[in-house]
């Protein structure tokens, strides 16, 4: 058995999947959602969205690896499960930063895996995505590798994951996946800006505004949705910078009209890249598949796709990204290259992850 953990760029739990994985397959036997510290998450956006120390990180760092191994060892407990069955923790750790184009390519995971190793009991795989940057790729997505273990007999098929933000996969006539732009990102942000909440229940403060048309079009423009694949971002781009850009050119719109436009990005980021494909199905998870009033969006905009989540096909939407690094840590332990050069861009597949012993 092997144990995956995923913090996303929304920031409001840490998932864990205990999975049984071999080469015939994943397949899930249990999971929680662990509430994200409301301290910790404040502090880690601040360091996005400013200036930060080297003590910060550091703090942020021991205190992420503290966070995972309590929601690790709570599922431990609650499966009545020795360490000694588990084989590996695959832990994705919290990107602060991702910048793989810049002049010292990079992407930063803060989560402490020798800490969590410690604590657990249990052999942490993690430092996945600096490798495929090393070999010249985005590092990210990495969903694309496993979607296509779980899906690619599925006619016709794409898999959208909408966290905080939005990626894509495709099947046909290789793989290939990228991060479309924005899931829930800022839609999460103006919520909590305006109503103090983490995210809009459903889509309901949404569906109760008006799109408009002239903001959307404008967000639409960005250059980020003009680049072609490989591309990948986070929060380093779309954050509050990138929505107080959009919104000081109009006059007040109502706050309930903003939201309903945030939505409408999403939908139209995703549905305007499937559109570019021959796809009859598309597949929906994370956080983003919870979301009613999206998907009632995303179907409305691609009337000849079937829209449905990975719930419906056997995958749990909840667990999907945190059973995809227990994938990873069972490829690395077999010491097998991930196949991710035509999603990522990457000059060759290759091995993921450093392994953090717990001895």
């Amino acid at each position: 058995m092997y144990i995956g953990v995923m913090s996303g760029t929304s920031l409001d739990a840490i998932d864990v999947a205990l999975c049984d994985i071999d080469e015939n397959g994943c397949r899930l036997i249990a999971s929680l959602s662990y509430p994200f510290d409301r301290g910790l998450k404040e502090e880690i956006l601040n360091v996005i969205d400013g200036e930060t120390t080297l003590k910060q990180i550091g703090k942020i760092d021991t205190h992420l690896g503290i966070e995972y191994s309590k929601a690790i060892n709570l599922l431990l407990e609650e499966q009545n499960l020795n360490p000694r069955e588990i084989k590996a923790i695959g832990l994705h750790g919290q990107t602060v930063w991702h910048e793989p184009r810049g002049e010292f390519p990079f992407s930063m995971q803060l989560g402490n895996p020798s800490l969590v190793a410690v604590r657990c009991g249990i052999s942490v795989v993690s430092d996945f995505r600096q490798k495929d940057i090393a070999v010249g790729g985005e590092g990210a997505p990495f969903a694309p590798a496993f979607h296509r273990e779980l899906f690619s007999h599925i006619e016709k098929c794409a898999v959208v994951n909408i966290g905080g933000m939005a990626n894509i996969t495709l099947f046909f006539p290789t793989i290939i996946g990228y991060d479309c732009g924005c899931g829930n990102v800022l839609m999460d942000l103006w919520i909590n800006e305006v109503k103090g909440k983490n995210y809009d229940h459903n889509g309901e403060w949404a569906k109760s505004g008006k799109v408009n048309l002239k903001l959307l079009d404008s967000m639409l423009n960005d250059d980020y949705f003009k680049l072609k694949y490989p591309k990948s971002t986070g929060r380093e781009y779309f954050n509050k910078d990138f929505l107080i850009k959009y919104l000081k050119p109009f006059d007040k719109i109502p706050d309930r009209d903003i939201q309903a436009t945030l939505l409408e990005l999403t939908v139209r980021v995703i549905a305007d890249e499937i559109k570019k494909f021959d796809i009859e199905n598309l597949l929906v998870s994370g956080g983003g598949a919870k979301n009613i009033y999206l998907l009632e969006r995303l179907k409305s905009n691609l009337p000849d796709v079937n829209v449905d989540t990975t719930d419906s096909y056997g995958v749990s939407s909840d667990s999907m990204e945190a059973m995809i690094f227990a994938w990873f840590a069972y490829k690395r332990l077999k010491n097998e290259a991930i196949d991710l050069k035509t999603v990522t861009g990457a000059t060759k597949n290759t091995i993921l992850g450093g392994i953090y012993a717990s001895n």
